[in-house]
């Protein structure tokens, strides 16, 4: 048309650029202190005892580690009937509740008690509270091992929440004398949304002496909260009956992923996952060791990003001290008490390897 300019060239203009690949990976992951030392216990008391040692429940919730002690000599079993009398039994990082240790004490077993310090915290919690006849609003995951060994603490007292949606349906014997407790695995927002509904129904609702969500659970989340809103791709490393590692996955999409994956291995990542993704995030579980995020790193670098940014939200240096019953075995052993333990999970231990 007249007076129209003419239309602009374009047959040479450049290529409109891809923005580039890189790695958001967050800090502090991994391996926390509980799943630390309960994964030493195992091997330290295979090397002190020589295998079998039978564990009861998974020693923590992750495939590859539990494959790896298992291919050492430990026998992982359901419940103590199953382990022959006399013989040495672990228990699990997530608890158990006081009848599976008369259970064991039935059967003459030797019993090495791996649960996360911070989870015998809430135990003695709800044994506290029961002794002054509160009611105890448990929020947790039904069926989940920790959920199960807390609530056989004090079986009379405890009421079970499974998140916000179960609060309506909650009774108790006195509104005034009402105290709320928690599994240390779960999400902090929904936990804190869970309280708030909890208190509408009961306002003299009493909250824990301390946070009952653990420090690495907290942190993990953390760092995935800084990162989300970055991330088109939010990749974690852990098993599917990993609460914590679950929770990352449902904290990253709440927090503005575009998607997100959890993986217990390098090879279970779809390449089609990263079409048109320029910013991966990853991060793993509590109970993941390095080596897994390694493979992870490995894949992605293969396919474009090598470029590796950390996300630090938190810096931990927690230590727990070995479980006594093995302190003692040990002592006895080498003449050296060793109260307690940390090994980088970066390191090419017998949990880390493939």
């Amino acid at each position: 048309m007249e007076g129209m300019p003419p239309a602009p060239d374009t047959s040479s203009a450049a290529p409109v650029a891809s923005p580039p690949k890189r790695v958001l990976l967050a800090a502090p992951r991994g391996y926390c202190a509980g799943v630390d030392r309960a994964v030493v216990t195992v091997e330290k008391a295979l090397e002190l005892y020589g295998p079998p040692v039978y564990v009861r429940k998974e020693i923590v919730h992750n495939k590859h580690v539990v494959q790896t002690l298992r291919d050492r000599g430990a026998v992982f079993v359901d419940e103590t009937d199953q382990v022959p009398e006399g013989a040495t039994v672990i228990f699990s990082a997530h608890g158990v509740a006081p009848i599976v240790h008369e259970e064991a004490a039935a059967r003459s077993l030797k019993t090495i008690d791996a649960t996360c310090p911070l989870v015998t915290k809430v135990h003695r919690e709800a044994v506290r509270f029961a002794n002054e006849d509160f009611d105890i609003l448990l929020i947790g995951h039904e069926g989940h091992e920790e959920v199960v060994g807390t609530s056989g603490e004090a079986p009379e007292h405890i009421t079970l929440v499974d998140g916000p949606h179960g609060v309506d349906n909650v009774s108790v014997r006195d509104p005034e004398k009402v105290v709320w407790l928690s599994q240390t695995t779960l999400s902090v927002d929904e936990t804190l949304e869970t309280v708030a509904r909890l208190r509408e129904r009961f306002p003299a609702l009493q909250d824990p002496p301390s946070d009952d969500i653990c420090y690495a659970t907290q942190n993990r989340q953390l760092a995935v909260k800084q990162m989300a809103r970055d991330v088109d791709l939010m990749i974690v490393v852990g098993s599917r009956n990993s609460s914590n590692s679950v929770r990352l996955v449902e904290v990253a999409l709440e927090h503005g992923a575009r998607a997100g994956h959890l993986v217990d291995y390098a090879a279970e990542i779809d390449p089609a996952w990263l079409d048109g993704v320029a910013t991966v995030g990853v991060t793993s579980g509590a109970s993941v060791p390095e080596i897994l995020v390694r493979d992870v790193l490995a894949f992605l670098a293969e396919r474009g990003y090598a470029d590796v940014r950390p996300v630090v939200a938190a810096e931990e240096s927690l230590l727990f001290a070995l479980p006594n019953e093995l302190r003692r075995d040990l002592k006895a052993r080498t003449g050296v008490d060793a109260a307690s333990v940390r090994r980088d999970s970066n390191e090419q231990s017998p949990s880390s390897l493939h």
